[in-house]
């Protein structure tokens, strides 16, 4: 039986990550195989394009063609077998958060990304998208608080507005996969929000 595939999307310092783990433990608890994994990453090799993309200067298209590359690798090694075994895979960002950097951030053309993500996944997509959405002025102080920022973490707040429009452009194209998260509180009430979107599925 194959298994569900979730997807955690947002800006950075949205909180997206500190979620991750507790939807496993939920999962796990209610005797679930899960496996978590991250994007660009979960392989050696897309770990390996991920130091380069986060901290080497480069354009949109390198950008977008280096994390589709890396996406091809964890596919192949990693999300498609875990699927296979019948596991739920939680991946902190995947492919709409090229669209929201690469394609909103950057403004690089939307349709040439669609056409390496037809590429590169075939019929993949994620079963739920949980996005975290939050206002950049906020994410930018949690950002400051928490770590010393890489390449694209330094980018300005209105680059961040545009990554924000381009999820919301990524959610009202797929409004069935999307769940909008609402990230500006505590952590229990983001979490809960995280609890009822995936209990309403019926999934597990």
């Amino acid at each position: 039986m194959t298994g569900r595939f979730v997807t955690f999307e947002g800006i950075d310092g949205a909180g997206k990550s500190s979620h991750i783990e507790s939807l496993a433990n939920w999962l796990r608890a209610r005797g679930h195989a899960v496996e978590t994994t991250r994007e660009p990453g979960g392989t050696p090799l897309a770990e390996r394009v991920r130091e380069l993309f986060l901290h080497d200067e480069m354009d949109a298209l390198t950008e977008a063609l280096m994390v589709f590359a890396a996406r091809r690798d964890h596919l192949r090694q990693r999300i498609e077998p875990a699927l296979a075994e019948g596991k739920t895979v939680l991946c902190d960002r995947f492919t709409d958060a090229t669209f929201a950097y690469q394609g909103a951030g950057r403004g690089f053309d939307w349709s040439v990304l669609q056409q390496l993500e037809r590429w590169v996944q075939g019929m993949r997509t994620p079963d739920l998208t949980l996005w975290f959405d939050v206002e950049p002025i906020e994410a930018a102080t949690r950002r400051a608080a928490a770590r010393h920022p890489d390449r694209l973490e330094r980018e300005d707040e209105i680059f961040f507005q545009r990554v924000r429009d381009g999820y919301a452009r990524r959610c009202a194209e797929h409004p069935s996969r999307f769940a909008r998260i609402d990230a500006r509180g505590s952590l229990q009430a983001v979490w809960s929000q995280v609890e009822q979107e995936v209990a309403r599925r019926g999934w597990w």
